[in-house]
């Protein structure tokens, strides 16, 4: 029997006017800490951002999800971050912050493969 490992994750949002506090889910970031597992995954769908924000930067948004990913991955391509250890990356993806690109507040769970549990929460909460 596979043993369940408990996860904690958040939803990447593109925020285009915080003080309206609205936004559009792009992505999801899964950080478990047995399995040494800590990915960001995201989908930018221009057309649902544009109907929030004409402002938008579809590039400048995708160079902010990019830079979570490299983060998540670990290493000095994830710049000084990157280099912390993985619950300390993850801490500082998703602490709250008052920019364009947001996470949620973080939920916890329990899964038997990390990976398959991302791409499913990236179906269900942003596709």
């Amino acid at each position: 029997m596979q043993e369940h490992h408990l996860f904690e994750y958040a939803v990447l949002r593109v925020v285009p006017r915080v003080e309206r506090e609205e936004f559009v889910n792009v992505g999801v970031i899964l950080f478990c800490q047995s399995q040494k597992f800590l990915k960001a995954v995201y989908v930018l769908d221009e057309a649902r951002l544009t109907a929030f924000s004409q402002q938008l930067d579809a590039d400048e948004i995708r160079a902010y999800l990019a830079a979570f990913a490299r983060i998540c991955e670990g290493g000095k391509s994830g710049g000084t971050i990157g280099i912390l250890p993985i619950a300390s990356r993850f801490r500082w993806l998703t602490a709250t912050r008052s920019s364009v690109v947001q996470a949620s507040k973080v939920h916890p769970g329990y899964c038997r493969d990390p990976n398959a549990t991302l791409e499913r929460l990236l179906v269900d909460l942003v596709l």
